[in-house]
Protein backbone atom coordinates (compact mmCIF):
# COMPACT_ATOMS: atom_id res chain seq x y z
CA UNK A 1 0.00 0.00 0.00
CA UNK A 2 1.29 3.49 -0.86
CA UNK A 3 1.78 5.27 2.47
CA UNK A 4 0.80 8.69 1.17
CA UNK A 5 -2.47 7.69 -0.54
CA UNK A 6 -3.53 4.37 1.03
CA UNK A 7 -3.85 2.89 -2.47
CA UNK A 8 -3.10 -0.78 -3.08
CA UNK A 9 -0.20 -0.96 -5.51
CA UNK A 10 0.82 -4.59 -5.29
CA UNK A 11 1.00 -7.83 -3.34
CA UNK A 12 3.46 -10.44 -2.18
CA UNK A 13 3.10 -14.13 -2.93
CA UNK A 14 2.74 -16.27 0.18
CA UNK A 15 2.93 -20.05 0.21
CA UNK A 16 0.62 -22.20 2.33
CA UNK A 17 0.29 -25.98 2.44
CA UNK A 18 -3.16 -27.39 3.16
CA UNK A 19 -2.75 -31.12 3.72
CA UNK A 20 -5.61 -33.59 4.12
CA UNK A 21 -3.92 -35.25 7.12
CA UNK A 22 -1.73 -32.51 8.60
CA UNK A 23 -4.14 -29.63 8.08
CA UNK A 24 -2.68 -26.17 7.47
CA UNK A 25 1.12 -26.35 7.55
CA UNK A 26 2.97 -23.07 7.99
CA UNK A 27 6.00 -22.18 5.82
CA UNK A 28 8.17 -22.10 8.93
CA UNK A 29 7.69 -25.88 9.08
CA UNK A 30 7.91 -26.98 5.45
CA UNK A 31 10.27 -24.46 3.86
CA UNK A 32 13.34 -25.54 5.91
CA UNK A 33 12.61 -29.17 4.95
CA UNK A 34 12.28 -28.16 1.30
CA UNK A 35 15.58 -26.25 1.49
CA UNK A 36 17.39 -29.17 3.10
CA UNK A 37 16.03 -31.77 0.68
CA UNK A 38 16.51 -29.69 -2.47
CA UNK A 39 12.76 -29.62 -3.15
CA UNK A 40 12.86 -25.85 -2.79
CA UNK A 41 14.10 -25.54 -6.39
CA UNK A 42 11.10 -27.20 -8.13
CA UNK A 43 8.80 -25.65 -5.53
CA UNK A 44 10.23 -22.20 -6.21
CA UNK A 45 9.95 -22.78 -9.95
CA UNK A 46 6.27 -23.65 -9.56
CA UNK A 47 5.69 -20.48 -7.54
CA UNK A 48 7.33 -18.36 -10.25
CA UNK A 49 5.12 -19.94 -12.93
CA UNK A 50 1.99 -19.38 -10.83
CA UNK A 51 2.98 -15.74 -10.24
CA UNK A 52 3.55 -15.11 -13.94
CA UNK A 53 0.19 -16.69 -14.79
CA UNK A 54 -1.52 -14.47 -12.22
CA UNK A 55 0.15 -11.34 -13.62
CA UNK A 56 -1.04 -12.31 -17.11
CA UNK A 57 -4.57 -12.71 -15.73
CA UNK A 58 -4.43 -9.29 -14.06
CA UNK A 59 -3.15 -7.80 -17.29
CA UNK A 60 -6.14 -9.16 -19.22
CA UNK A 61 -8.46 -7.72 -16.57
CA UNK A 62 -6.98 -4.23 -16.72
CA UNK A 63 -5.07 -4.55 -13.43
CA UNK A 64 -1.66 -4.03 -14.99
CA UNK A 65 -0.76 -1.28 -12.50
CA UNK A 66 -0.19 -3.92 -9.79
CA UNK A 67 3.23 -5.29 -8.87
CA UNK A 68 3.66 -8.85 -7.60
CA UNK A 69 6.60 -9.74 -5.33
CA UNK A 70 8.05 -13.25 -5.17
CA UNK A 71 10.70 -14.49 -2.76
CA UNK A 72 13.64 -16.37 -4.26
CA UNK A 73 15.38 -19.02 -2.20
CA UNK A 74 19.15 -18.98 -1.86
CA UNK A 75 19.31 -22.18 -3.95
CA UNK A 76 17.27 -20.65 -6.76
CA UNK A 77 19.44 -17.58 -6.72
CA UNK A 78 22.70 -19.48 -6.91
CA UNK A 79 21.61 -22.43 -9.03
CA UNK A 80 22.59 -21.02 -12.43
CA UNK A 81 19.30 -21.71 -14.23
CA UNK A 82 17.28 -18.76 -12.93
CA UNK A 83 17.82 -16.39 -15.86
CA UNK A 84 16.91 -18.97 -18.49
CA UNK A 85 13.79 -20.03 -16.59
CA UNK A 86 12.60 -16.45 -16.13
CA UNK A 87 13.12 -15.78 -19.85
CA UNK A 88 10.99 -18.82 -20.67
CA UNK A 89 8.17 -17.79 -18.34
CA UNK A 90 8.08 -14.19 -19.55
CA UNK A 91 7.84 -15.42 -23.14
CA UNK A 92 5.13 -17.95 -22.27
CA UNK A 93 2.88 -15.55 -20.39
CA UNK A 94 3.69 -12.33 -22.23
CA UNK A 95 4.04 -10.15 -19.14
CA UNK A 96 6.03 -7.01 -18.53
CA UNK A 97 9.00 -8.07 -16.33
CA UNK A 98 8.77 -4.76 -14.46
CA UNK A 99 5.56 -5.98 -12.82
CA UNK A 100 7.38 -8.88 -11.15
CA UNK A 101 9.52 -8.00 -8.15
CA UNK A 102 12.07 -10.62 -7.16
CA UNK A 103 13.06 -10.60 -3.50
CA UNK A 104 16.20 -12.05 -1.99
CA UNK A 105 17.07 -11.90 1.69
CA UNK A 106 20.03 -9.91 2.89
CA UNK A 107 21.67 -13.09 4.22
CA UNK A 108 21.32 -14.95 0.89
CA UNK A 109 22.66 -11.96 -1.04
CA UNK A 110 25.82 -11.89 1.05
CA UNK A 111 26.67 -15.59 0.65
CA UNK A 112 28.49 -14.73 -2.56
CA UNK A 113 28.27 -10.96 -3.01
CA UNK A 114 30.17 -10.83 -6.29
CA UNK A 115 27.92 -13.45 -7.90
CA UNK A 116 24.90 -11.66 -6.41
CA UNK A 117 26.04 -8.39 -7.95
CA UNK A 118 26.37 -9.93 -11.41
CA UNK A 119 23.06 -11.79 -11.26
CA UNK A 120 21.19 -8.72 -10.04
CA UNK A 121 22.68 -6.75 -12.91
CA UNK A 122 21.46 -9.36 -15.41
CA UNK A 123 17.99 -9.37 -13.87
CA UNK A 124 17.83 -5.57 -13.93
CA UNK A 125 18.86 -5.60 -17.60
CA UNK A 126 15.89 -7.85 -18.31
CA UNK A 127 13.56 -5.36 -16.65
CA UNK A 128 12.67 -7.16 -13.41
CA UNK A 129 12.22 -5.18 -10.21
CA UNK A 130 14.55 -6.25 -7.40
CA UNK A 131 14.38 -5.98 -3.63
CA UNK A 132 16.44 -6.94 -0.60
CA UNK A 133 14.03 -8.58 1.85
CA UNK A 134 14.20 -8.60 5.66
CA UNK A 135 16.67 -5.72 5.60
CA UNK A 136 18.48 -5.24 8.88
CA UNK A 137 18.52 -8.90 9.91
CA UNK A 138 21.64 -9.96 7.98
CA UNK A 139 25.20 -8.78 7.83
CA UNK A 140 25.39 -6.87 4.58
CA UNK A 141 28.10 -4.36 3.89
CA UNK A 142 26.86 -0.90 2.98
CA UNK A 143 29.50 -0.88 0.26
CA UNK A 144 27.80 -3.86 -1.42
CA UNK A 145 24.35 -2.38 -0.88
CA UNK A 146 25.54 0.62 -2.86
CA UNK A 147 26.78 -1.62 -5.69
CA UNK A 148 23.81 -4.00 -5.91
CA UNK A 149 21.40 -3.20 -8.76
CA UNK A 150 18.22 -3.16 -6.67
CA UNK A 151 15.09 -1.02 -6.64
CA UNK A 152 13.99 -1.18 -3.01
CA UNK A 153 14.70 -2.56 0.40
CA UNK A 154 12.11 -4.10 2.71
CA UNK A 155 12.53 -3.24 6.38
CA UNK A 156 12.05 -6.34 8.51
CA UNK A 157 8.91 -6.47 10.66
CA UNK A 158 11.07 -6.99 13.74
CA UNK A 159 12.03 -3.31 13.62
CA UNK A 160 8.60 -2.03 12.58
CA UNK A 161 6.52 -3.67 15.33
CA UNK A 162 8.00 -1.60 18.17
CA UNK A 163 8.59 1.78 16.51
CA UNK A 164 5.78 3.27 18.63
CA UNK A 165 7.38 2.26 21.94
CA UNK A 166 11.08 1.53 21.33
CA UNK A 167 13.19 4.63 20.57
CA UNK A 168 16.02 2.48 19.22
CA UNK A 169 13.79 0.76 16.65
CA UNK A 170 12.30 4.13 15.69
CA UNK A 171 15.79 5.53 15.06
CA UNK A 172 16.86 2.47 13.07
CA UNK A 173 13.78 2.61 10.83
CA UNK A 174 14.11 6.37 10.26
CA UNK A 175 17.82 6.01 9.49
CA UNK A 176 17.19 3.10 7.11
CA UNK A 177 14.62 5.14 5.18
CA UNK A 178 17.05 8.04 4.93
CA UNK A 179 19.90 5.77 3.81
CA UNK A 180 17.76 4.07 1.18
CA UNK A 181 16.54 7.34 -0.27
CA UNK A 182 20.09 8.73 -0.35
CA UNK A 183 21.03 5.70 -2.47
CA UNK A 184 18.02 6.20 -4.74
CA UNK A 185 16.11 3.20 -3.37
CA UNK A 186 12.46 2.92 -2.41
CA UNK A 187 11.44 1.47 0.97
CA UNK A 188 8.75 -1.03 1.94
CA UNK A 189 7.99 -1.46 5.64
CA UNK A 190 6.89 -5.00 6.52
CA UNK A 191 4.52 -6.06 9.28
CA UNK A 192 2.57 -2.82 9.68
CA UNK A 193 -0.35 -3.49 12.02
CA UNK A 194 -1.41 -0.16 13.54
CA UNK A 195 -2.46 3.30 12.38
CA UNK A 196 0.31 4.76 14.57
CA UNK A 197 2.96 2.73 12.72
CA UNK A 198 1.53 3.91 9.40
CA UNK A 199 1.60 7.53 10.58
CA UNK A 200 5.20 7.25 11.80
CA UNK A 201 6.38 5.71 8.53
CA UNK A 202 4.55 8.28 6.43
CA UNK A 203 6.02 11.15 8.46
CA UNK A 204 9.51 9.72 7.91
CA UNK A 205 8.80 9.71 4.15
CA UNK A 206 8.53 5.96 3.82
CA UNK A 207 7.20 4.87 0.43
CA UNK A 208 5.19 1.68 0.88
CA UNK A 209 3.99 -0.70 3.59
CA UNK A 210 2.44 -4.12 3.91
CA UNK A 211 0.89 -5.92 6.85
CA UNK A 212 -2.24 -6.92 8.72
CA UNK A 213 -3.37 -3.29 9.06
CA UNK A 214 -4.31 -3.45 5.40
CA UNK A 215 -5.29 -7.08 4.89
CA UNK A 216 -4.72 -10.63 6.05
CA UNK A 217 -3.35 -13.17 3.57
CA UNK A 218 -6.06 -14.21 1.14
CA UNK A 219 -6.54 -16.30 -2.02
CA UNK A 220 -5.95 -14.53 -5.33
CA UNK A 221 -9.68 -14.64 -6.08
CA UNK A 222 -10.45 -12.63 -2.94
CA UNK A 223 -7.59 -10.22 -3.61
CA UNK A 224 -9.22 -9.30 -6.92
CA UNK A 225 -12.24 -8.00 -5.01
CA UNK A 226 -10.12 -6.41 -2.29
CA UNK A 227 -8.23 -4.15 -4.69
CA UNK A 228 -11.46 -2.76 -6.09
CA UNK A 229 -12.39 -1.25 -2.72
CA UNK A 230 -11.71 2.43 -1.91
CA UNK A 231 -8.21 3.35 -0.73
CA UNK A 232 -7.42 3.09 2.97
CA UNK A 233 -7.95 6.39 4.85
CA UNK A 234 -4.58 8.03 5.43
CA UNK A 235 -3.87 8.78 9.13
CA UNK A 236 -3.88 12.49 9.90
CA UNK A 237 -5.11 13.47 6.45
Amino acid sequence: VALDTGRVIGAEVLLRWNDSELGSVEPSRFIPVAEESGMIVPLGDWVLAQAMALLAEWQRDGLDHLRLAVNLSARQFSGGALLERLDQLVARYGIDPARLELEITETAAMRDPENTRELLRELRTRGFKLAIDDFGTGYSSLAYLKLFAIDRIKIDRGFVKDIEHNPNDAVIVAATIGLAHALGLAVVAEGVETQAQWGFLRDKLGDEAQGYLFARPMPASEFREFIRRPAQPVPGA
